[in-house]
């Protein structure tokens, strides 16, 4: 009986510690309860995902960074610089691609302005724990290194991304440990309409849009209609249709300015609204 007990005890143990899931409950279920969950990881809803799988603890496989690492940039969606081992290293997050818009050869593309204020509102300032992917490369060909970000409070940030529509999902060459979990993660976003899926935003499919540059009647989907302008002395204010000088203001790109779908956005990117808006 003692070596009966202990073959399935270890077979126990082996179940729960080979998962990805956490599940705060386990303590408080019985064994097969928790050989259960275990199994059903992999196909749980998103927002079952977002609460029971990949907290950094419990990745085996991956090169996990055992300390936390202050960010000290926010690049853009999909790309932040955090400081290791007194080096400010530049991130590129796996598994996921946001908008374009500080590539200075492309011109800012659909929703990107929206899902950099994201990434700034969810991981500026912040401290963040990172791990490595075994089947991708450590760094990529422009030198960044290829990471899965969370922060202290467990928010697993290229999830996240995808959840609420921030990003696209994205293989590069190879797939990755959480491919299935970011892929269900953007069916889902699509279906709810969440961020750069909704009605009218970049197309149904998704497929990026550029923004106009050089005229005040072509606007990109008829959506975001306010003009990010920076004036001769560098002061960078917008302008809401109506407002007195919406009509005689032209954006050019090629100088940074930018159009922007809404006021918080615009004001999260460094742009005041004009005095003598109403």
């Amino acid at each position: 009986m003692g070596f009966v007990f202990l073959f399935l005890a270890g077979r126990l143990h082996f179940g729960t510690a080979s998962s990805f899931a956490v599940d705060d409950t386990a303590g408080t279920k019985s064994a097969g309860a928790v050989a259960s969950s275990s199994v059903k990881a992999k196909t749980v809803s998103t927002s079952t995902a977002k609460k029971n799988i990949l907290s950094a603890d419990n990745l085996p496989t991956e090169k996990i960074s055992p300390e936390y690492h202050q960010v000290v940039k926010v690049v853009d969606g999909d790309t932040i610089d955090v400081m290791i081992d007194g080096k400010t290293e530049r991130l590129r997050l796996i598994g996921i691609n946001t908008p374009e818009v500080v590539d200075p050869q492309k011109p800012v593309e659909c929703f990107g302005p929206e899902a950099s204020a994201n990434a700034e509102r969810l991981l500026a300032g912040q401290e963040v724990r990172i791990a490595a992917d075994p089947s991708q490369d450590d760094r990529d060909i422009y030198g960044r290194l290829l990471r899965y970000v969370w922060r202290q409070d467990g928010l697993f940030y290229n999830l996240e991304a995808i959840k609420d529509g921030f990003a696209r999902e994205y293989t590069f060459k190879k797939p990755y440990q959480y491919q299935l979990e970011f892929r269900t993660a953007q069916k889902l976003a699509r279906e709810n309409n969440a961020g750069l899926w909704a009605a009218g935003v970049c197309g149904k499919s998704g497929k990026k849009t550029v923004i106009a540059t050089s005229t005040n009647t072509t606007i990109k989907n008829n959506q975001c209609l306010i003009k990010g302008n920076i004036s001769p002395d560098g002061s960078k204010i917008y302008h809401l249709p109506g407002c007195p000088q919406y009509n005689q203001t032209v954006i050019n790109e090629g100088d940074g300015e930018r159009w922007f779908c809404t006021e918080a956005v615009a004001t999260a990117a460094g742009w005041r609204r004009a005095g003598n808006c109403p």
